[in-house]
């Protein structure tokens, strides 16, 4: 993982320090920013392949900055560093796109050991696209879902999907009427099959059911303590 270029976040600048020190101890290419402001302005800029963020900041929040983010990159991996615990926030931030969630205080190796998880994820994204170029028009029942474009199209009218659910959807089109497992589901999308995480994948199954309701034939239907089936 040398060479791996981090953009951290993180307007505590004692702490900040600490990470840039340690990271690039190991080393990584840190780009450091003071705010999400500046954060948004060093993602165009840096390229990373990792971003670390605060959640709470001046001028622009983490959260914001992700959002702002995912509207036009889909793909870099992102990590939240916050003293929050409650799960409302665990669960938003990876509806807006980030990848994995680490409380303050944490451990400096943890934090190594998540980031070079989170680089992986990169490398992985850029398979599944390469291998859905030939087959970017899924049939839903009446729907269509385009991996390429990442929407979900019905009656000729499209809705944007972010590209967790069209990961999530795609899985569980190529396997219709299977099981697919949420541990691989995790394993293969958030890298980790944590407690967070699997919340978080009910969090998507759910948006999704809605997405596809206009279609009564289709179900994704929970198989408990297993995984996820989608019938159409």
């Amino acid at each position: 993982m040398n060479n791996l270029r981090v953009l951290l976040v993180e307007d505590e600048t004692t702490l900040a320090m600490i990470i840039k020190d340690t990271l690039d101890a190991q080393g990584f290419e840190i780009t450091l920013a003071a705010d999400g402001e500046e954060g948004l302005k060093l993602f165009k800029e840096s390229k990373p392949d990792v971003v670390v963020a605060d959640v709470m900041m001046p001028k622009i929040d983490g959260f914001e900055m992700v959002r702002r983010i995912r509207k036009t990159e889909k793909i870099t991996p992102v990590l939240f560093l916050t003293a929050r615990s409650a799960i409302n926030d665990v669960v938003k931030g990876f509806e807006l796109g980030a990848n994995d969630y680490l409380k303050k205080p944490f451990g400096m190796q943890e934090l190594i050991v998540r980031i070079k998880a989170l680089a992986k994820l990169t490398s992985l994204y850029q398979t599944i696209n390469h291998s859905t170029d030939l087959n970017k028009e899924i049939t839903i029942g009446q729907y269509q879902l385009n991996t390429k474009t990442e929407k979900l199209i019905y009656d000729n009218c499209s809705e944007e999907l972010s590209h967790r659910e069209t990961e999530i959807l795609r899985m569980l089109a190529e396997n219709k009427d299977t099981v697919v497992e949420t541990k691989d589901i995790l394993l293969q999308l958030w890298g980790d099959d944590s407690f967070f995480n699997t919340r978080s994948l009910q969090v998507f199954i759910t948006k999704l059911r809605h997405k596809l309701s206009k279609d009564n034939n289709i179900r994704i239907i929970n198989v408990r303590g297993v995984g996820y089936k989608l019938i159409f």
